[in-house]
This record gives C-alpha cells, structure tokens and sequence, in this order.
C-alpha cells in the first residue's frame, strides 16, 4: 500500500449541495427555497424569541424585583453555639482557626460572629464582626472580642 491508494471510506465524504447555480445544476431556480413568501427572501428569518407577532413570552414575564448592590459586603456568619461546639477555653478564634475546625471553607472570608446559642467558655474573638449579642455572650463567659474593622 502507497500513500497515493489511501481512499476515505466509501460514503463518509458527501459533496455539499451548491444551490443556485443554474438550471442544470438540479437546484437551480428558487434554490431550494420555495416560492415566494418570508422564508425565501434574503434575509427573511425570523428573531429567536419571535412568537409571529404576539407579546414574546419574555415580554409578559414581570422583571425581578428588588436591586442588587454589586458593592455590598458578603460575611459568612458563624453563630457563637458552633464555637462552643468546637474550641477549648482559652483558645483564639480567628480566620484561620475557623478554617481548620471546618466551620468556613477559605480563610480569607469576612466573617460576622452572631449570638445564636449559649457560650460558656473564655475565647479570645478574633474575626471582621461581631453581633452586640455575640459580644455581650462572649464577655459574659470572661472571653474578649477584637474586631478588625
């Protein structure tokens, strides 16, 4: 076998249909369009969306309500009863420290330190936030907040 016998397989390759190219060509004419009407004129599609002439459907939807502010500050929250859970007395809870108990996934988060559940033990708060609960919580079992903002 040479280079020069290599054949594709027999029926993979079809010829592209050329269309208005005269009579004789078989697709001559109205060129596969039809005759007449929207559809057989240049440029005579219609829009995605078109519903043939009715209010499109995303017309007659109402538009979300509400704004977003693309400026506003996302905290992660982290509610006092789950450091109960996790730290000893006399530990220091800070990003990091959070990070490696499982109670954020990245230590770079803001996060905002709330008064949901009971804290019994002396910890050092070391996080962008805190609640006035969760500060008057923590100072009431002997523990100190340290916001950094």
């Amino acid at each position: 076998m040479e280079l020069n016998d290599l054949r594709p397989a027999e029926g993979s390759r079809k010829k592209s249909k050329r269309v208005g190219r005269g009579h004789g060509s078989g697709r001559g004419g109205v060129s596969t369009r039809g005759h007449k009407g929207q559809a057989s004129r240049a440029g005579g599609t219609k829009a995605p969306g078109f519903e043939g002439g009715q209010t499109p459907l995303y017309m007659r939807l109402p538009k979300l309500p509400g704004f977003r502010n693309i400026n506003r500050t996302e905290y992660v929250p982290v509610n006092v009863g789950r450091l109960e859970e996790k730290f000893e007395a006399g530990d220091v809870v800070d990003h990091a420290a959070l990070v490696e108990k499982g109670i954020i996934k990245h230590d770079d988060a803001l996060v905002k330190l709330l008064g949901g559940g009971e804290v019994s033990k002396a910890l050092t708060i070391k996080l962008d936030k805190t609640s006035a609960s969760a500060k008057a919580k923590i100072e009431a079992a002997g523990g100190t907040v340290e916001t950094q903002c």
